[in-house]
């Protein structure tokens, strides 16, 4: 009984550790990284360093190449010169030299191999970092849609109840103003009447004349035309003597 307990209890606390998970998947991604991006900083400071100290020893090689050289003709000079105990120091010093230079050379031989190796590891986090940081925007965007979308659902469900019932109210209104102005164009005194004769073919109703038209004109300019054109009176011309 007590490890059935045991496992109920590890069973709700992975359950509420996948909840609280959920609800801050966001927040724990960026936390994550900003690790890796330290990391990846982390490698290209170790990259440059590397790079660094391989400059450093390629400059001590070079010296150390050029003084053998130097040493090289001055001792040849000296044993054509009979100074064979000065060849001999200068024998030396090139011998070590010349292990100082297999030294460096070797030291840059496996700097090379480093900086190989930490630029490739830098090139995939870099790359992997990118795909990252790409894909957290992604899923902020997504999840800022998502928690909008159920917002804005219950919001719009809402918004159309009260406009549809904002439209019938202002629907019956309009009816309700259409049926009281009917209402008093027909209590107008006269005005049934009046129609009913014109639709009766005695007249137009009172108020009904409309507009006159060209056509109307015209036939009131033809009667005027028709009718006879009286004679202008004589003028009296007084004559002068």
């Amino acid at each position: 009984m007590f490890k059935l307990f045991e496992t109920l209890l590890r069973g709700q606390a992975a359950r509420a550790a996948e909840e609280i998970f959920d609800r801050n998947a966001l927040l724990i991604l960026d936390q994550q990284i900003r690790e890796t991006r330290a990391g990846l900083e982390r490698g290209r400071q170790a990259l440059a360093a590397a790079v660094a100290g391989d400059r450093a020893e390629a400059r001590r090689l070079e010296e150390a190449e050029a003084r053998i050289a130097a040493l090289e003709a001055q001792a040849v000079a000296a044993l054509r010169g009979g100074r064979d105990d000065l060849a001999t120091e200068a024998a030396a010093s090139i011998a070590d030299l010349e292990a100082e230079r297999d030294a460096l050379k070797a030291a840059r031989a496996r700097f090379a191999a480093e900086i190989g190796r930490i630029r490739a590891r830098v090139a995939d986090a870099t790359r992997r970092q990118a795909e990252l940081e790409r894909g957290r925007r992604v899923a902020a965007a997504q999840e800022a849609v998502r928690r909008l979308g159920a917002g804005a659902a219950r919001q719009d469900a809402a918004t159309l109840r009260e406009a549809e019932a904002t439209l019938a109210r202002l629907g019956a209104l309009q009816a309700e103003a259409a049926d009281t102005e009917a209402a008093l164009a027909e209590a107008e005194p006269g005005r049934d009447i009046g129609a009913r004769l014109e639709r009766a073919g005695f007249g137009p109703a009172p108020g009904s004349a409309g507009t006159p038209t060209g056509g109307a004109v015209l036939e009131r300019l033809r009667r005027r035309a028709a009718e006879p054109v009286s004679e202008p009176a004589a003028e009296t011309v007084s004559a002068t003597a």
